[in-house]
């Protein structure tokens, strides 16, 4: 079986929701009906700088997923692609679905000129780690969250 990562399209929507589902409770939350709709729009609004790429199989079975930002930053002329989100179906991982979707934005990250790709992980989450580790070592930054309680989820 080969595997290709490619743009994200309004037909992959269903499997794109099973799979932010999925990836929303890995990380020990639930899902939340206005944040799954919310998400979705934004990579299809051409307006905002959200985007997704899907893993696909020869068959047509999207098997993993990967939201990114385009932002501006303050240490570089060209804006930086965060990696937000990748989720591979726990069924084919191993399978190199995750490096598909990672090496499709390395491609992209040169293809735009944008300066970096970059993206965080739990520090327990060993089995993506793994693969992370094969492109670039830990940055050793530590990452501080403050939520704003009067925010909606």
């Amino acid at each position: 079986m080969s595997v290709f990562a490619r743009k994200i399209q309004p037909g992959d929507e269903p499997r794109w929701r099973e799979l932010w589902d999925a990836y929303t409770r890995f990380y020990q939350r639930e899902p939340d009906a206005g944040v799954t709709r919310h998400t979705w729009s934004r990579t299809m609004d051409p307006d905002v700088p959200v985007y997704a790429v899907v893993a696909q199989a020869d068959g047509g079975e999207v098997l993993g997923i990967a939201d990114y930002v385009i932002h501006e930053n303050t240490s570089t002329l060209t804006p930086v692609c965060y990696l937000e989100d990748l989720f591979v179906d726990p069924t084919r991982r191993g399978e190199s679905v995750g490096k598909q979707l990672i090496d499709w934005l390395l491609a992209e990250t040169k293809a735009q000129g944008w300066s970096r790709l970059y993206w965080h992980t739990k520090e327990n989450n060993y089995r993506a780690r793994s693969l992370y580790d094969k492109y670039t070592p830990h940055s050793g930054f530590v990452r501080y969250a403050i939520q704003n309680s009067g925010s909606v989820p």
